[in-house]
């Protein structure tokens, strides 16, 4: 089954890769999945097969992923030196750092390395999905599923709920076309209360976009909080941001981005 980004990206094109492959897996047939680079572009590349992995475990629901390599697991260090120790198991990913810790061992086989190995098990923990990563020639320890469990790699404990299909989609897998930059009472309110976001909060808006497409939502510091749906075009938002929604036309009084089409990336 060949994919690309924009099989993730499109919503309907998302939903019908989920049909497909929960239908196969109903069928007792086990698809073999891999990124469709005769018709990929730089613009619509996953680019590495870690990252597509994480997609299709959280599409299909999986119970676990395991992502193999020629290294046996995460090290604190380059494990080609003396003194580097296997790290057998992670609770935060995220709060590793992936990149400079993992980079020193990344392998020499497909796109990718170590890093993007590293990327792909943090988003699939945090997404509620426990990752196994182990060298490819420890596949049958690996794929224990003894109540004892495998006992080689670096396991990634979840960090976060299972998301929703959506949910995930809007955080990992959407294209975003543009920004909109938040004041803290804003940020407030879509992240800790839960809140849709409305014009009142909303002080500038960068990029070309239409309503239904994906947009991050930036706070005063310039980082991205969360990312959502937006309701509206870009070209009408200029006129409605800062004011509150009793001041706007009655066809107007609806939220920027509603709740149900927001998730935090923080």
């Amino acid at each position: 089954m060949l994919l690309t980004a924009d099989d993730m990206i499109r919503r309907a094109h998302y939903r019908n890769a989920q049909r497909t492959l929960e239908r196969l897996l109903g069928l007792g047939v086990l698809p073999v999945v891999n990124e469709n680079d005769t018709v990929a572009t730089q613009e619509i590349r996953v680019g590495d097969n870690d990252r597509l992995a994480a997609l299709v475990a959280h599409i299909v629901g999986a119970d676990a992923l395991v992502l193999l390599s020629d290294v046996d697991g995460l090290y604190d260090g380059d494990p080609r030196l003396p003194g580097a120790r296997l790290l057998s198991d992670v609770a935060a990913p995220t709060d590793l750092e992936a990149v400079r810790v993992a980079r020193p061992g990344e392998g020499s086989l497909g796109t990718g390395g170590m890093a993007t190995k590293i990327t792909a098990a943090a988003m699939a923990a945090a997404s509620g999905i426990p990752v196994l990563l182990a060298a490819a020639e420890d596949v049958p320890a690996a794929l224990d599923v003894s109540e004892a469990g495998p006992k080689v790699g670096t396991a990634f404990r979840p960090s976060g709920r299972r998301m929703s299909a959506r949910r995930f989609w809007l955080r990992h897998a959407a294209d975003v076309r543009g920004s909109l930059q938040l004041d803290a009472g804003a940020v407030a309110a879509v992240i800790d209360r839960r809140r849709s976001l409305l014009a009142a909060g909303i002080h500038g808006v960068t990029g070309e976009f239409v309503a239904g497409d994906v947009v991050d939502l930036v706070g005063p510091d310039g980082l991205v909080v969360a990312r959502g749906v937006v309701g509206f075009d870009a070209a009408e938002l200029p006129e409605l941001i800062g004011r509150r929604t009793r001041d706007l036309a009655p066809e107007l009084r609806r939220e920027v981005v509603h709740a149900d089409d927001l998730v935090p990336v923080t």
